[in-house]
């Protein structure tokens, strides 16, 4: 990889290059970085994947409108020739005073994201974890049958970026992770069963333990049948409860609000959800693969709570929503690459956890079922908040577990989701970006036979 000057260099002659070509303000945002997978099957190797990612995206402001092009060629004709292109693409958007570019920061946090482990270690050792996670979900129990991908993953990655109103700054990241999916079968009966843990550090994956668990995760579900139409409180375990923070993010953006998409519009300062939800947006979380010290366009990253003590105290902001409402940006300006404008996201996106044990919230319950899987989230309503989804989980009698449930369904609002929320867990666990305990909800219509 190129180094971390260098890259400097070249995003700082890309801004100069547009200044001369006739823009008032300008940005260069330059990405560089190397992917490594590899996936395991029956202790072979299916496939490795390496891959080299490095682009410029340039936006403009001229006359107050904004244009962008980007380039994977960094040679001297082709920062010149985006330049040009992104002054003529901003002649045919129109004219935005919000449209402007942040000013340099004081406060960039020194976060430690990089772990020259990750890059160091050999591809034998990484196809060890992927091999070692199959061993462990295959001895755990022999009615693990198939093995559908045992996957290790990394990432590293040097950002970049400059802009005319003195911003020039670059961070380098790693993150890895190891994925793993099987299915368990007793007579005809087969359920499905995954795992997955992503780290900073590579010192940090516990191979064995994600094979013991996606394990655990398919064979607690073997007998699985469904149950009768009820209303009952209903535990989320930490995975599926996560899963609800892709539709509480966008609506959480100052963007959704601004454009009367989203479930809390005119909702600041009152309450949305029962008094023990906190929820944490966290960019300089230690630990956090999110993690970073400054955000898509150069302001710095930060904490932001979100939802406390079941009141709506904001929303994320880039420098574009921020100007609109003439507050500062909460450095939530996400690009998925290069290749993408600025758009409004989350960081490290969590709810915060409680005082109880996920087993204290089982056996307090009495009665209820805990949700262990949930098909079709991505089909809820962002703006209204409401949902109904396929479910799986496991049934609760008299505070315990008993006995396995598949073929139901939930329905139900979001925010009605919030404010019924009685239990917290303090079990916190992190999938990628999205964080949660398990939580707990007084009661849910759940739809059986």
């Amino acid at each position: 990889m190129l180094d971390e000057q260098a890259l400097l260099n070249l995003a700082e002659s890309a801004c100069k290059n547009a200044k001369l070509a006739g823009s008032d303000e300008a940005e260069a945002y330059l990405s560089n970085n190397r992917e490594f997978s590899a996936e395991i099957r029956d202790g072979q190797v299916e496939t490795i994947k390496v891959a080299l990612d490095r682009g410029l995206g340039l936006r403009v402001v001229q006359n107050g409108k904004v244009g962008f092009a980007y380039t994977s060629d960094l040679e001297k004709e082709p920062l010149k020739k985006i330049a040009d292109q992104s002054i003529a693409n901003a002649r045919e958007t129109a004219a935005d005073p919000y449209r402007i570019f942040p000013s340099p920061s004081s406060l960039y946090p020194e976060l430690d994201l990089y772990d020259p482990i990750v890059i160091k270690t050999s591809v034998e050792a990484k196809l060890d974890l992927a091999k070692l996670m199959e061993e462990a979900a295959r001895a755990f129990d022999p009615r693990v049958k198939i093995i559908e991908s045992s996957n290790y993953q990394d990432i590293e990655a040097c950002v970049t970026l400059v802009n005319s109103k003195g911003i020039k700054i670059s961070y380098r990241a790693t993150y890895c992770g190891v994925y793993l999916s099987l299915v368990a079968g007793e007579g005809e009966d087969q359920q499905t069963g995954f795992a997955m843990d992503y780290r900073l550090r590579f010192d940090d994956l516990d191979a064995e333990k994600i094979g013991r668990e996606a394990a655990f995760r398919a064979v607690r579900m073997l007998g699985a049948k469904p149950v009768s139409t009820r209303k009952t409180a209903v535990l989320f375990d930490p995975y599926v409860a996560a899963g609800f923070l892709d539709l509480l993010g966008p609506a959480l953006t100052a963007e959704a609000v601004q454009k009367g998409r989203s479930l809390f519009l005119g909702k600041i300062n009152q309450r949305v959800a029962a008094e023990a939800v906190n929820i944490i947006d966290d960019g300089i979380l230690p630990g956090g693969i999110a993690s970073a010290p400054f955000d898509g366009e150069g302001v710095q990253m930060s904490r932001k709570t979100l939802i406390e003590g079941g009141v709506l105290k904001g929303y994320l902001h880039n420098t574009y929503t921020a100007a609109k409402e003439k507050v500062a940006s909460t450095g939530n300006c996400m690009r998925s690459s290069y290749k993408s404008a600025p758009d409004v996201g989350t960081t490290n996106f969590f709810i915060q956890p409680g005082n109880y044990t996920a087993d204290e919230l089982i056996s307090s319950t009495g009665s209820g079922i805990y949700i262990t899987e949930v098909i079709g989230m991505h089909t809820a309503n962002p703006i209204s908040g409401d949902f109904s989804v396929g479910a799986a989980g496991i049934l609760i009698e008299n505070g315990q577990f008993t006995k396995p449930v598949r073929g139901i369904a939930i329905a139900g609002n979001i925010q009605e989701v919030l404010q019924r929320i009685d239990g917290i867990g303090s079990d916190l666990i992190f999938f990628g970006g999205h964080g949660s305990p398990t939580v707990r909800v007084s009661q849910m219509v759940v739809s059986g036979h």
